[in-house]
């Protein structure tokens, strides 16, 4: 019995391994930030819940105009990424009266036309390598 239970944990741990190993890594960087007051919210969505609830999501620093945010463990297939620099830090991205954004904001593929981030604008494909992009506000 001892056997069988070492014979499956083992073969469990590669499995999982083995998966992890085939994720990938998106490395995406807002390069031109124009104050290095309050943090730079990065969202990862799919084709399914693009705008919605983000696959992953997280905060990063600015330091010199610049913000990375790494997202680990993607799978292939595409994705967009969203970004926005939060400057007086209170976890949202702030509109005007007339629903205007009064905070800088980005999206993949940099192709910002007027009104929010489409996803067919901002996709992106993951396959067997790491992905790195940068972003403009």
């Amino acid at each position: 019995m001892k056997l069988i239970l070492a014979i499956l944990t083992t073969a469990m741990l590669c499995v999982t391994n083995f998966v992890t190993a085939q994720n990938k890594t998106i490395t995406a960087t807002v390069v031109n930030i124009t104050s290095d007051s309050g943090k730079v919210g990065f969202a990862l969505y799919d084709k399914t819940n693009f705008r919605l609830k983000p696959i992953q999501s997280t905060n990063a620093t600015i330091e010199a105009g610049k913000s990375t945010m790494i997202f680990e463990d993607v799978e292939a297939g595409e994705y967009a990424i969203i970004c926005y620099h939060d400057k007086n830090d209170n976890d949202k991205m702030d509109f005007k009266a007339n629903g205007m954004p009064l905070e800088d904001y980005g999206a993949s593929n940099n192709n910002m036309t007027f009104g929010p981030p489409r996803f067919e604008d901002a996709k992106f494909k993951v396959n067997d390598k790491n992905v790195s992009l940068e972003i403009k506000f």
